[in-house]
């Protein structure tokens, strides 16, 4: 067997390619002051306070402090320690990073960066100097300047980023926090100049959510804002992981909901995996797939909710077009008393005058008693009524009773899907789809929606009146509609059920 010698390359790494991960890490700057306050989550801080200035930005944190070991594991490019190590100390904290590059992330804004830290009986300070770095071409090393300890200080790390070349407006930077940094979590607190940073309340109805899976948990809870007019950027459902916003996304509710801009909330899932940047997910994932499953799921359950708010809100118009409709339909047929079918049919006043007392005879009186009584022997027992089928409603359907005649006619307008017919009757009742796809049309516009509802009606009321002549009962709508939606006479007595 021949040996054969094996020959080997070094890998090496540009140094300078440190600034430029660092410069292009992100695609915005702002991202940096994110990152550092992440790091001070990770090490168990329970304030952080961010200060900018014109041309200097400093993040400091109380959490545990660096010795000499941690520096050199803080300047460990793609250091594996945090997902070896998932959980804080102290506090038992999901740790944000992963990487251990995003603290280069500062190079994008500033041209030198220096870390001071004190844990226990070590306090020291490092320089990062980008045109230092860049100088020595094969000199991979950093100064670090070993202080004395003062003990009247606490523990903790303070960031300063020196010569800062970016502008940085301060609502922007909060807003940035408090979609990226778990704020809300226990035991933790941002500053941003001496301001508390935390979360606006967002008044509206909510709909919590948790599913499970193979690879862990999806929980969160979406918000339909009550206010009208929301600021557009700040709309979607922020997917967050480690309670940081990844991404936002809509998921379809966008399709249902008018104003986009009330479509609020968040969702974690923590197994979502994450690029190196943080702003996005790796969607060639079976972790993934299975979270977007999981979200159709969702979705098709916020459905019903949306449908029912919106249903809320549009019936006070509703009900106002629908009670108009019934007064001009109940004159037309008024005016044309030979279309109602039976129990529609207007009832006369009945006279009130008095006449003469009239005489009847003993025996024809006595006789008539008997005949009375003999039809009330023979007369057969009535068959009790059938009563008729009623459709199960949802809680937001609209009832209007028009009263004419003995029976009256019913109005419902409610959910039945899009694929049922624009409307039905049952017994005197005349269901109207809300669902139809020409409903949702014509209900946009006041007028198109009024000259709707007196065609479902009067063409359900005519074919009440002859069911097994059809033209007959379309001419009849026709000149009902007519009467209906030209002519209006007469009082009218609709009432709300």
């Amino acid at each position: 067997m021949d040996n054969k010698q094996i020959n080997t390359i070094e890998v090496t790494v540009d140094k300078s390619h440190i600034v430029t991960i660092g410069e292009r890490l992100y695609g915005e700057s702002i991202e940096l002051i994110r990152e550092l306050i992440n790091n001070s989550y990770d090490a168990d801080a329970t304030e952080v306070k961010v200060t900018i200035k014109e041309d200097e930005i400093i993040v400091e944190d109380d959490g545990l402090g660096m010795d000499l070991d941690g520096l050199k594991q803080y300047f460990n490019i793609g250091s594996a320690q945090k997902r070896e190590n998932p959980k804080s100390p102290k506090f038992a904290r999901d740790r944000i990073g992963e990487f251990g590059i995003g603290k280069f992330a500062s190079l994008s804004a500033c041209s030198c960066f220096e870390v001071w830290t004190k844990k226990d009986d070590f306090q020291a300070k490092v320089i990062f100097d980008k045109q230092e770095w860049e100088k020595s071409k094969d000199t991979w090393y950093i100064p670090l300047e070993i202080e004395e300890v003062d003990h009247h200080l606490k523990d903790g790390t303070k960031v300063t980023l020196k010569g800062v070349t970016k502008k940085f407006n301060l609502s922007d930077v909060e807003k940035r926090i408090i979609e990226s940094v778990p704020i809300r979590a226990p035991d933790f607190a941002v500053y941003l100049n001496s301001h508390k940073v935390s979360v606006r309340f967002i008044a509206g109805h909510k709909i919590p959510f948790l599913e499970g899976t193979e690879y862990g948990i999806v929980y969160g809870e979406i918000i339909i804002s009550s206010q009208m007019e929301q600021d557009i950027s700040e709309a979607g459902i922020a997917c967050k992981v480690k309670q940081v916003t990844i991404t936002k996304d809509f998921f379809g509710l966008e399709k249902l909901v008018k104003n986009i801009a009330r479509i609020r909330g968040e969702l974690n899932a923590d197994f979502l995996p994450i690029t190196s940047d943080r702003t996005g997910f790796i969607k060639d994932t079976p972790q993934y797939k299975k979270f977007l499953e999981v979200m159709e799921r969702i979705i098709e359950r916020v459905k019903p909710v949306l449908e029912e708010l919106s249903d809320y809100k549009e019936n006070k118009r509703v009900r106002r077009t629908l009670t108009e409709v019934l007064e001009k339909v109940k004159n037309a047929l008024i005016i044309n008393p030979d279309y109602c079918p039976e129990g529609l049919i207007p009832i006369a006043e009945s006279a009130s005058e008095m006449g003469e007392p009239g005489y009847i005879s003993p025996i024809k009186g006595k006789a008539a008693s008997q005949d009375k009584k003999q039809k009330t022997e023979i007369e057969p027992k009535k068959k009790r009524k059938r009563k008729p089928q009623v459709k199960k409603l949802t809680s937001t359907a609209v009832v209007k009773k028009l009263k004419l005649g003995q029976q009256g006619v019913c109005c419902c307008i409610d959910h039945f899907g899009s694929n049922s017919p624009e409307c039905f009757t049952e017994s005197t009742i005349i269901y109207i789809n809300r669902d139809h796809p020409l409903y949702k049309k014509e209900v946009q516009k006041k007028d198109t929606y009024e000259l709707h509802l007196a065609r479902l009606l009067t063409q359900e009321i005519c074919l009440m009146k002859d069911p097994r002549n059809p033209r007959t009962a379309f001419q009849r709508q026709s000149k009902l509609l007519r009467d209906a939606l030209v002519e209006t006479q007469g009082k009218v007595g609709i009432c709300e059920t």
